[in-house]
């Protein structure tokens, strides 16, 4: 019968400790040995998970029809919760937004809007000097010429300012403002701020943003009610047409915010003469998404303006800006109604740097200069309508007073009335139609639905997931050694092969025939099969 041998020695030592702790020992070498703790399989896994459908298709047990009928149950509850989710993702990833306008609970108005007005005409024909016209022939259209009414191909002026041209020979508010009332309150042409604009020289009333005038009461009467003479007999010839060349009579007009500059040649509206115009205003105060959901332009917060030449940003601004970089590009100057201090262009390529400016403005966002709309705005509806004047029994008073025929009165006056519909405001945002937390609360309906989970059951899933890689990448990149030799608490485990590698004792056949001597003697069984089935030992 073969018989295995183990020798178990135990070795003195200094400070024995407890049995429990040899004890304890003993357990943890045996953990050790038989190495780490497999991770879970599927079914167990399965089993467990708070997965709906999952324990009964994937769980232990037996395999048969009803195991394959909860799989494809899962399966297919799967597919539709994952059709559900990328719809809805492809939703939230439009951005969707609404307008909401509230007026329910409108709010007081800040102040009365800054009216910005402008002759159509640009230069008064009996200002202009033969300088003049001989420098703003390429913009007036008018043949220069010298007193005597010949042409002189060699006729030879000082260089012309720009500016001085534009102030000398505009319409003067003074000459054609003939009344003047605001809320009750006669005003004057010293209420008005001289502004450049691409009608030359143009005039605002309420133009201090920190002074800015507050109206009292809405309705007609109430606001801003002006008699202009728009001064025809002052208007150019037409000698041959340009591009400047207008061909109206009457005024220019913008209600815009004090900080926004003037853009009358694109934003203004006209009021003719023989008229009394009425313009009912309302402020809107709008309020614009940024990106994803808009492309409105967030205040960035800096003291420091974030246009140059402008307190504030607006897409007035934002505009002039980019007019002037086009013509400083084009034509290394700027025009007068542009801010900055480069040089002003002279008369002779005024007309042709102008033109470069409305190139400079085409192609929306894809184009050369893309203004964005800023995400809090005030704006001013306007509802406009007018009625003939004067009457025949006002146009005999009017042209007794003015020292006028009854025919220029017609021909020349006209009433601007500006006022409030009412002193209230309304506000007008954009809200997000589909945000993060709708998302997330349709997302956690439509998983509760088809699958019973939630993000519990997702963190399960990971866990379990990275449990099962864990262990996989231990395996392959950690081979685990078994050790020759254990020892715990003064105890030793010798096994038979390591004794035998061990043993300075000579092996049987060196035994047999050298005798060499040992420990212990020599333990052979005389009736062991051939083939060293018991091998000897030696401690």
């Amino acid at each position: 019968m073969p018989i295995e041998i183990v020798c178990k020695i135990k070795f003195a030592e200094e400070d024995a400790k407890p049995k429990e702790k040899e004890a304890g020992d003993e357990q943890s070498l045996l953990g050790a040995a038989r190495g780490a703790a497999a991770p879970r399989d599927l079914a167990t896994f399965a089993s467990t998970s708070t997965l709906h459908g999952l324990g009964r298709a994937c769980g232990p047990g037996p395999r048969g029809l009803r195991r394959t009928l909860w799989a494809l149950a899962l399966l297919t509850s799967l597919a539709a919760f994952l059709y559900q989710a990328a719809g809805l993702a492809r939703g939230y990833l439009t951005w969707p937004h609404l307008v909401v306008m509230d007026p329910a609970a409108p709010a007081p108005v800040a102040g009365f809007p800054a009216v910005t007005l402008c002759n159509i005409n640009r230069f008064r024909h009996s200002a202009l000097s033969d300088a003049d016209i001989f420098h703003l022939a390429n913009l007036t259209g008018l043949p220069p010429k010298d007193r005597d009414g010949h042409r002189a191909a060699g006729l030879r002026y000082p260089e012309p300012d720009m500016v001085d041209i534009l102030n000398r020979t505009g319409h003067q508010l003074a000459d054609m403002l003939k009344s003047c009332n605001f809320s009750g309150h006669r005003c004057s042409a010293s209420n008005f701020s001289v502004v450049y604009t691409r009608y030359g020289k143009c005039y605002t009333f309420n133009a201090d943003p920190k002074s800015s005038l507050p109206s009292r009461v809405g309705g007609m009467g109430s606001g801003l009610e002006i008699m202009l003479d728009i001064q025809q007999e002052e208007y150019l010839p037409i000698w041959r047409e340009t591009n400047e060349t207008s061909f109206e009579a009457g005024i220019r007009v913008q209600i815009h915010s004090q900080e926004e500059p003037p853009y009358i040649h694109q934003l203004g509206f006209g009021v003719s003469p023989g008229f009394q115009t009425f313009v009912s205003c309302q402020e809107q105060r709008l309020t614009y998404l940024p990106q994803p959901w808009g492309n409105c332009r967030a205040e960035s917060g800096l003291r420091e303006p974030e246009l140059q030449g402008y307190s504030a940003y607006s897409v007035s601004a934002c505009r002039l800006r980019c007019e002037k970089e086009a013509v400083l590009q084009r034509c290394h100057c700027r025009m007068v109604h542009m801010p900055g201090n480069e040089t002003i262009c002279p008369p002779n390529i005024y007309i042709e740097c102008a033109d470069h400016t409305l190139d400079s403005l085409g192609g929306g966002s894809e184009g050369p200069c893309f203004c964005p709309t800023p995400c809090n705005l005030t704006r001013y509806e306007k509802e406009i309508s007018m009625v003939r004047m004067p009457s025949r029994g006002s146009a005999r008073y009017l042209a007794r007073k003015y020292n006028r025929n009854e025919t220029y009165i017609r021909e020349n006056f006209l009433v601007l009335d500006v006022f409030f519909e009412a002193l209230t405001s309304e506000a007008m945002e954009q809200r997000a139609a589909y945000g993060l937390s709708a998302l997330l609360g349709d997302l956690g309906g439509q998983m509760g639905l088809f699958i019973g989970a939630s993000i519990l059951t997702l963190l399960e899933i990971l866990d379990y997931i990275y449990e099962v890689s864990w262990d996989r990448l231990k395996k392959a990149w950690r081979r685990p050694k078994t050790p020759l030799r254990t020892s715990t608490g003064g105890i030793s485990t010798l096994g038979l092969q390591e004794l035998k590698e061990q043993s300075p004792c000579p092996s049987r056949g060196r035994a047999e025939g050298g005798g060499a001597s040992s420990l212990l003697p020599n333990h052979h069984h005389p009736h062991g099969p051939a083939g060293g089935l018991f091998e000897d030992f030696a401690c």
